[in-house]
C-alpha cells in the first residue's frame, strides 16, 4: 500500500525498527513519558469513548473512521497515542500524524492493518492537511479492495502486478482528534467532511474529583507525594485546565528535585516567584 506519494512520505528519521514492531520506538517528539495507556485516563464522563477504544478492532458496528473532539485538556492527544502501542502489539501498522510531524511504522506484513492517528485537526496546515486526506482516501480505497477480494479472491491473481499489489495490501483505518466538532474545523471542505462521517465522540472535561485523581495518579507515576493540600491549593487558585495543571506539576517536580526539598505550597509559591521577571 502505497500511503504516501515519495515526495510526502513521512520523517522516518526518528527511528526505523528493524526487528518486527515489538521493537519499534514510539518518536523522540511523543516521548515515552508522554505516552500513557488507556488504563491511565481519567474516565469521568467519557466512559462511551474509553470503553469504544478498550474494545476496538473488535467493535460492533465499522471500525473507522472515528473523530474525538473536546477542549484543551480534554484527553484527545491522551487517547491517540495510547492506541499506538497495543497497534503495534498485533503486528499492525501506524501512522501518527498532527500539526508538526508524520511517523510512520509498517506493518509486519502488506497484508496486515494500519492505524493511522491524526491528532490536532485544527491546527494542520496546507501540507499536513493533504496527508490527511490522501490517509482517508487511501482508507476507503483499501477498504474497499478488502470487499472486492473477500467476494472474489480467486481474481486477485489475474489483476496487474500494481493493482494486485494494491488489493492484497491490509485495509487502513483512522482515528483523529480535533478542538472543535468536525464541522467546524478550519480545515479544506473535503477533509472536514471525511472527519465528520463516521463516529464522533465529544470527550467532557474532569471534574473537580477526577482533576484531583489525574494530578494524584500523575504524582504517583513521577514517584512524588502530593498533598491533599497542595492539590486544593492548584485546584483553587490556577486553571483547571488538565494540560496547564500538569505543566505547573512537571516544573514544580524539576524545581522541587533542584532545591531537594519536598513538594509543598511554600515551595509552589518560591519556584512561581523565581519565574516571574
Amino acid at each position: 500500500m502505497m500511503l504516501f506519494p515519495s515526495a510526502n512520505r513521512p520523517d522516518e528519521s526518528a527511528g526505523s525498527p528493524s526487528s518486527g514492531p515489538l521493537m519499534r520506538q514510539i518518536p523522540l517528539d511523543l516521548g515515552p513519558s508522554d505516552v500513557l495507556g488507556l488504563d491511565e485516563f481519567i474516565e469521568g464522563r467519557n466512559a462511551e469513548a474509553l470503553n469504544w477504544l478498550r474494545a476496538w478492532p473488535e467493535v460492533e458496528g465499522p471500525r473507522s473512521p472515528a473523530y474525538f473532539w473536546g477542549g484543551q485538556g480534554a484527553g484527545k492527544t491522551h487517547l491517540l497515542r495510547a492506541m499506538i502501542e497495543p497497534t503495534l502489539a498485533r503486528g499492525w501498522g501506524v501512522i501518527w500524524l498532527n500539526a508538526h510531524t508524520c511517523q510512520m511504522w509498517d506493518a509486519v506484513t502488506p497484508a496486515t492493518p494500519t492505524l493511522a492517528l491524526i491528532d490536532e485537526c485544527e491546527a494542520l496546515d496546507a501540507h499536513h492537511q493533504h496527508l490527511a486526506f490522501n490517509l482517508f482516501i487511501e482508507s476507503a480505497s483499501s477498504q474497499a479492495a478488502q470487499a472486492a477480494r473477500a467476494q472474489v479472491p480467486q481474481q486477485t491473481s489475474l489483476l496487474p502486478e500494481a493493482e494486485a499489489e494494491d488489493a492484497a495490501a491490509g485495509p487502513l483505518y483512522i482515528m483523529a482528534a480535533g478542538a472543535t466538532p468536525a464541522v467546524d474545523l478550519p480545515v479544506r471542505d473535503d477533509l472536514r467532511t471525511r472527519l465528520g462521517w463516521g463516529l464522533t465522540f465529544a470527550l467532557s472535561p474532569l471534574d473537580e474529583d477526577g482533576l484531583r485523581a489525574a494530578l494524584q495518579r500523575e504524582a504517583r507515576r513521577r514517584g512524588m507525594n502530593l498533598g491533599d493540600d497542595l492539590v486544593s491549593y492548584l485546584l483553587t487558585r490556577y486553571s483547571r485546565d488538565l494540560a496547564f495543571l500538569m505543566n505547573l506539576l512537571d516544573r514544580l517536580d524539576r524545581y522541587a528535585l533542584a532545591e531537594h526539598r519536598v513538594l509543598t505550597v511554600p515551595l509552589l509559591k518560591q519556584m512561581l516567584a523565581a519565574e516571574t521577571p
